[in-house]
């Protein structure tokens, strides 16, 4: 096992699993809760436990009522089900199953015996394991326990996936428990991890939309123009189109290691000279991680592009999709994959643009803007964090999102920095205790968190969050 801390805590739900006749596996459907679900559903099945999937937007009472009516033994929630003890533990009383959970936010009041949640072994569950990370746990353990010739590390490919699309990189890079799992799939052959280019669109861009649309670090003269891209690598002394004179750019994966060598450099060089401090411009280059069994050149091959193809299937209603490209489907499953991320992208474009145009409101120490119908409800986060630090819209403070769930209830998201979260912000607490306040529900991280609350209720939540987050951050 490599977190030892959490070791006994695997082995107890392991067995519990161990001696089950039927199990419900629940999960959430961003890419950390796709990646849990693979992981756990694969274990279960080497394992020999007869199981069903299913995938939940969000944990509510509601929810998990009609998980009780699917009259299941055991229930395994991964990648969400510790928030929500308090309802969960009331079904669990009744009898109406037996939960198990693998989760990393932040636990509800109630407790249960079976629960692997690193918050509980003081580990950060938003930066040093996340929801996959605990389900990989989970299943090392059942291999163990079941006496298995397959000890599951081939897993932990996924576990980094799950991580990296949970934003658990501090400064690009893997820490905390993650750094085991990293280095039991770089044992088991499934993982690569080095240092590179750290900026997304290794595999997939070619090289000027993958300089243009680099965001991370902005050049100026390259960062969002095409036309400065282009001319800044037609300077280089490099032959960067493909050799069979089409005229074609090249990708960075189909670059050699001295062709790499010469475009970080020019591109370093490039930065300071616009005037980017060295500091930043040195996170051009960072960790990353490699999936050594998928097929170069495709979004698979990359964590971080692995985990944008996965937010792009559930968050569309097609979690289903997104669980069959981590059991292997690279197929039809994939190509629909492709096909949403596509989507995904296009979507994101158009509501960032909204933002910029629609503009922000600003109550004491946050920002918000209400986006409607016109953002969906489950990318309206992904949007509220792009918009930080955008033009028109404060960098130092964090914002808020709202947008129509269904006729009586929005949805909120949060996102703040890990600066904001180094000077005391803690969204999960945020969004727990505001949505609450005003008859809803919420959870999360300290630096991104979500709830759900009435649709008359807006004005007061708002009211109450930045009260909280001036309570926090001063």
């Amino acid at each position: 096992m490599p977190v030892p801390e959490l070791d006994e805590r695997a082995r107890s739900c392991a067995r519990r699993l161990l001696d089950s006749d039927r199990v419900l596996l629940a999960s959430h459907i961003d890419a950390d809760g796709l990646t849990s679900a693979a992981i756990a559903s694969q274990a279960l099945e080497r394992a020999g436990l007869d199981h069903e999937v299913v995938f939940k937007n969000q944990l509510d009472e509601t929810e998990i009522a009609s998980i009780a009516a699917r009259e299941f033994e055991t229930v395994l929630f991964t990648d969400f089900g510790s928030g929500q003890l308090d309802d969960i533990s009331r079904h669990e009383q009744a009898g109406d199953f037996v939960p198990i959970i693998a989760d990393h936010h932040q636990p509800a009041d109630a407790e249960t015996e079976y629960h692997l949640n690193p918050l509980l072994e003081g580990l950060d569950g938003a930066s040093e394991l996340s929801g996959a990370g605990a389900s990989y746990l989970l299943a090392r353990a059942l291999a163990e326990e079941a006496d298995q010739e397959e000890d599951n590390r081939d897993l932990a490919a996924l576990a980094v996936v799950g991580a990296v699309g949970d934003m658990q990189a501090v400064d690009g890079e893997l820490v905390g428990a993650n750094r085991a799992l990293v280095e039991e799939g770089t044992e088991a052959g499934v993982l690569e991890e080095k240092q590179d280019i750290a900026i997304y669109g290794k595999q997939t861009r070619p090289l000027p939309k993958l300089l243009e649309y680099a965001t991370d670090v902005r050049i100026p003269g390259i960062t969002n123009n095409e036309p400065g891209a282009v001319s800044f690598l037609e300077e280089l002394s490099v032959d960067l189109k493909t050799p069979d004179g089409d005229g074609e750019w090249r990708r960075w994966v189909d670059l050699n290691d001295d062709e790499k060598q010469t475009v970080v450099s020019a591109l370093l060089q490039r930065a300071l000279e616009r005037g980017v401090p060295p500091g930043k411009a040195e996170r051009l280059v960072g960790t990353t991680y490699t999936l050594t069994d998928e097929q170069p050149g495709t979004s698979l091959r990359d964590a971080s592009e692995f985990s944008t193809l996965l937010n792009a299937t559930a968050r569309y209603e097609r979690a289903d999709v997104g669980l069959a490209v981590c059991l292997g489907d690279r197929e039809e499953a994939f190509e629909q994959a492709r096909r949403l991320l596509e989507t995904h992208r296009r979507n994101l474009s158009e509501g960032l643009e909204q933002v910029k145009e629609q503009g922000v409101e600003t109550v004491g120490n946050l920002q918000y803007f209400d986006a409607g119908d016109d953002i969906r409800e489950t990318i309206v986060g992904i949007v509220a964090g792009m918009a930080l630090g955008v033009d028109g819209v404060d960098g130092s403070s964090p914002i808020i999102a709202f947008a129509r769930k269904n006729e009586e209830e929005l949805k909120v998201s949060a996102r703040g920095t890990g600066r904001l979260v180094g000077q005391g912000l803690d969204l999960s607490a945020v969004m727990g205790e505001a949505s609450r306040a005003v008859g809803g529900d919420g959870g999360g991280h300290d630096i991104a968190a979500g709830a759900t609350i009435p649709d008359d209720k807006k004005e007061e939540f708002v009211d109450r969050a930045d009260d909280l987050i001036a309570t926090q951050v001063g």
